[in-house]
C-alpha cells in the first residue's frame, strides 16, 4: 500500500547536500522539471478526485528515465483513468492493452507480415510502440506474455525474430492488477515484479470525494473526461536528462547503499532488494527533488521513497508472511533503525 502524504519538514540542507555550484542554465531546467509537474497534477487532478500522492509518484514515474509503475487495487479504482488522462495531459502517445489467457507476445511486440507487392516480409509494429503502455490487468495473461515486455521495460527496444526496433522516447509502461478473482490468473514472478520502479495503490476514496466524483460527473454531463496538454514528449525527454544533473552527496549515497543492505540481511526475508532496486531509489529520488524545486537531494526525499520503490522487490520468509507481516511494515522498520546522514 502507498503510505498516505504527509507534510514533509525538510531540514536545512548543508554545502555538501546542495553540491557545487550549478550553471544557471542546469538549474532553469531543473526548476522546469517542479513547473511541468505541478501542472500535470493539476491537470490530471481535475479528472482523478484525490490520490494526489500516488499521481505525484506516477509523474515522478514518468520524469524518471526507465521507471515503469504497477497499480495494484481493487477494481474500478481509477488505474486505468489515470494513466490514460497522465498520457493526454503530457501530450505523449498512448495505448492500451487488455491482458487476457489468450493474448500472444506478438500481440503486443508485432509481427512480420507477408507484402503481396513486394513478396518481402514486413514489420507491423504491435502496441507497445507508444510513449505510454497501459498493461491492465497484466497478471491475466500467460507468463510467456508477461515477459514478452521484458526487453522493451529494460532496454527500450524490442526483437522479434532477430530484427531490433527502438522504441520512442519517452516510453513508460503502467501495468495494473487486481487483488481479487484470482482464478486463472498469472502471478507476476520476482524477477518480473523488479522490473517496476514502483508499485502503489489507490484506494478507496473518501466520503467527499466520492460526492465529489459524483458532481464533477453531472457537470461534465458525459463519461468521457476533457484533458488538455501541458507538456509533450519532447520536453518530458528533456525533463529526463534534467534529473541526471541534481546532485547527490556521497553521504547520501551510503545511505541508500545501507538502506538496500539491510533489506539483505533483515531476519524476516528471504531476499532483499536487487541492485536494480538500489538504482530505482537513487533515479527517483533526485526525480523527487527536482519535483520540489531542488537540484540536490535530501534524506527525506530517500526517505518518501523507500517504500513504494523497495518494498514489492523483496520476499517475506513463510512464517512472517502467514502471520500478516507486511513487506512495507519491513521497510519502515528499517528506515527508523538506520540512521540518517547529516548532509
Amino acid at each position: 500500500m502507498t503510505p498516505p502524504e504527509t507534510t514533509t519538514r525538510i531540514t536545512p540542507a548543508g554545502p555538501a547536500a546542495q553540491g557545487p555550484p550549478r550553471d544557471p542554465k542546469i538549474r532553469e531546467a531543473i526548476r522546469q522539471v517542479g513547473v511541468t509537474g505541478t501542472a500535470l497534477t493539476d491537470e490530471v487532478g481535475r479528472v482523478i478526485v484525490g490520490k494526489k500522492d500516488q499521481l505525484k509518484l506516477v509523474v515522478l514515474a514518468i520524469f524518471t528515465e526507465g521507471s515503469h509503475v504497477l497499480l495494484e487495487d481493487m477494481p474500478g479504482l481509477g488505474k486505468s483513468v489515470l494513466a490514460a488522462a497522465l498520457a493526454r495531459a503530457s501530450g505523449c502517445d498512448f495505448k492500451r492493452v487488455q491482458f487476457t489467457p489468450d493474448l500472444l507476445p506478438s500481440d503486443i511486440n508485432g509481427t512480420f507480415i507477408l507484402n503481396q507487392r513486394t513478396h518481402e516480409f514486413d514489420f507491423r509494429p504491435g502496441p507497445i510502440f507508444t510513449n505510454y503502455l497501459l498493461a491492465d490487468e497484466i497478471n491475466r495473461a500467460s507468463p510467456k506474455t508477461q515477459s514478452a515486455m521484458l526487453e522493451a521495460m529494460a532496454e527500450k527496444q524490442v526483437t522479434v525474430e532477430g530484427f531490433t526496433q527502438k522504441l520512442p522516447k519517452p516510453f513508460v509502461v503502467m501495468a495494473t492488477q487486481n487483488p481479487v478473482e484470482q482464478a486463472g490468473t498469472y502471478p507476476l514472478p520476482e524477477a518480473q515484479m523488479d522490473r517496476f520502479a514502483m508499485k502503489l495503490s489507490m484506494g478507496y476514496p473518501s466520503l467527499d470525494e466520492e460526492a465529489e466524483i459524483l458532481i464533477r460527473r453531472a457537470k461534465r454531463g458525459k463519461d468521457d473526461f476533457d484533458v488538455k496538454p501541458v507538456s509533450s514528449a519532447e520536453q518530458i525527454v528533456a525533463m529526463q536528462k534534467a534529473i541526471e544533473n541534481v546532485h547527490v552527496a556521497d553521504e547520501l549515497i551510503r545511505y541508500i547503499a545501507t538502506l538496500i543492505d539491510a533489506t539483505r540481511r533483515h531476519p524476516q526475508l528471504v531476499a532483499g532488494s536487487s541492485p536494480r532496486g538500489t538504482q530505482n531509489l537513487f533515479k527517483l529520488s533526485r526525480g523527487w527533488a527536482a519535483l520540489h524545486g531542488r537540484d540536490y537531494v535530501v534524506p527525506d526525499d530517500v526517505k518518501r521513497l523507500m517504500v513504494p520503490v523497495l518494498a514489492h522487490r523483496v520476499i517475506l520468509k513463510p512464517e512472517p508472511r502467514i502471520k500478516g507481516v507486511k513487506a512495507s511494515d519491513i521497510m519502515q522498520g528499517i528506515l527508523d533503525s538506520t540512521p540518517v546522514p547529516k548532509v
